[in-house]
């Protein structure tokens, strides 16, 4: 096989990725059918003899690249999906060559010593104390499920028991709590971890989907409360200082959900939302939403690094430690062998810094209430207070608004997803990427309007 050099081939995919990246804001959000329709010449037999590396890439660029969905254009609007910065791209590239094992710091100084840089900002912005410990995970759904191990460690080891010795046979019982409007994710995590997606004790929401802290029932010492800063709907924000208050006093563990609505803390003009939620005991985001980062790239952060670090470390004879006070990485993350995810979010918060990750989330809070306002001046209802991100429509009857979700992402020139919002259905407008502009909401309104008006004309009128 006459393989090309690699210079050749890193050519020739720099020129490849950077033409689809130049081309992707103005192609439909959705892939045609006709580029769905390819995706067939990929399923046949792995082949006896290999295919040299340049048709490879032919093959990824000319059948995958029209096959994928226009994330990282500026009007995809569904599942809080955030774009990549240029610099986090350019940063994900440079990683990927170093191809780093970030398990432990003598695999890799550099990713380990990223991390540390990393995590210490993002203590800073979030502001919280300087030795809050941190991890770098697959998501917020993983984030979540550290930080609450953490909890589930630190909870049963105040009362003697072992947990990841001894396991929850037998184990003296952890009360959880969370709201109503408690994310999928947060119940996958505590089903994992063996503490029930269905024994939870469930607190009312209120109109804005907010826990209501005056009916939380009594905490004590084996309690874990699980809050949310940004509402998947709403975009909304739990009352986490009443909530952390009464947790501090009991000696009960709070955990917050925060995988996109925690970048808040980074702008004090959100600060009546975020008002409290520093005193929690666990947080998890995510980094490739507000932040804008590559996938994958979650973060976990607990205020007392001994419970994270019992609840995800490991040894073995074959794995020296570092030096003595130095952070291990692999100690305080469910993986072993990782790639180094805190390359991007490090390249992310250097190009962007302090003033650079506050405007991003006031610039996707503001177009978020551009699309509210466009839509509400043409008469149609927005369902929810919007005080982030987050856009709930509905256009009238239920079926109406379904019919026109429907045409809307057939349309292809944005892409919302649908929701049901206290028994309404809702297309959900999500603005969580650093490509969107005004221009890209006002042609995304016109849009909407014109599936409004094929739906009308086709018998489906609001009632």
């Amino acid at each position: 096989m006459n393989e090309p050099s690699l210079p050749t081939l890193l050519q020739a995919a720099s020129e490849r990725a950077t033409a689809y990246l130049e081309t992707v804001r103005v192609r439909p959000v959705v892939p045609s059918q006709a580029a769905l329709d390819r995706l067939g010449e990929l399923h046949h037999a792995l082949p006896q003899q290999g295919v040299d590396a340049m048709e490879v890439l032919r093959r990824l660029d000319e059948i995958g690249s029209p096959a994928t969905v226009a994330t990282s254009g500026g009007r995809y609007f569904g599942l809080v999906i955030g774009g990549a910065l240029p610099a986090t791209v350019a940063a994900n590239w440079m990683a990927t060559a170093w191809d780093q094992n970030a398990c432990y710091r003598w695999t890799s100084p550099i990713a380990a010593t990223l991390e540390d840089v990393a995590l210490q900002w993002l203590r800073d912005l979030f502001r919280l104390p300087g030795d809050v410990a941190g991890a770098f995970v697959t998501g917020a759904s993983m984030a979540s499920l550290t930080g609450l191990a953490a909890a589930r460690h630190a909870l049963l080891a105040r009362i003697g028991w072992n947990v990841e010795a001894q396991g929850l046979y037998g184990a003296p019982e952890i009360r959880v709590v969370v709201g109503d409007e408690v994310h999928v994710t947060v119940l996958k995590a505590l089903s994992i971890l063996g503490l029930g997606s269905e024994r939870v004790i469930r607190v009312p929401t209120d109109a804005r989907g907010r826990l209501r802290a005056e009916c939380l029932p009594d905490l004590d010492a084996r309690t874990l409360v699980c809050l949310q800063a940004g509402n998947v709907n709403t975009g909304d924000f739990d009352p986490a200082e009443a909530v952390c208050r009464r947790a501090k006093a009991a000696g009960a563990w709070v955990h917050v959900d925060g995988a996109f609505g925690l970048w808040a803390l980074a702008n004090r003009d959100f600060d009546a939302l975020t008002q409290g939620f520093t005193l929690a005991d666990s947080w998890a985001t995510d980094g490739h939403k507000w932040l804008n980062v590559p996938y994958d790239s979650g973060i976990v952060l607990v205020r007392n690094a001994v419970h994270l670090r019992a609840a995800m470390s490991v040894n073995a004879a074959y794995l020296s430690e570092g030096e003595a006070g130095e952070r291990e990485p692999s100690h305080y993350t469910p993986e072993s062998s990782r790639r180094a995810r805190g390359v991007e979010v490090w390249a992310a918060l250097l190009h962007l810094g302090r003033d650079g990750v506050s405007d991003l989330v006031a610039r996707f809070c503001r177009l978020a209430k551009r699309f509210a306002d466009g839509l509400s001046r043409h008469g149609y209802e927005v369902l929810n207070d919007v005080v982030l991100n987050q856009v709930l429509v509905s256009f009238g009857s239920p079926e109406t608004t379904r019919a026109i979700i429907d045409a809307l992402q057939a349309d292809g020139v944005c892409w919302c997803g649908g929701t049901v919002w206290q028994g309404r259905p809702a297309m959900r407008i999500s603005v969580a990427n650093w490509a969107t502009t005004e221009a890209d909401v006002e042609q995304s309104i016109e849009a909407m309007l014109r599936a409004a008006t094929r739906v009308s004309a086709m018998g489906k009128a609001p009632t």
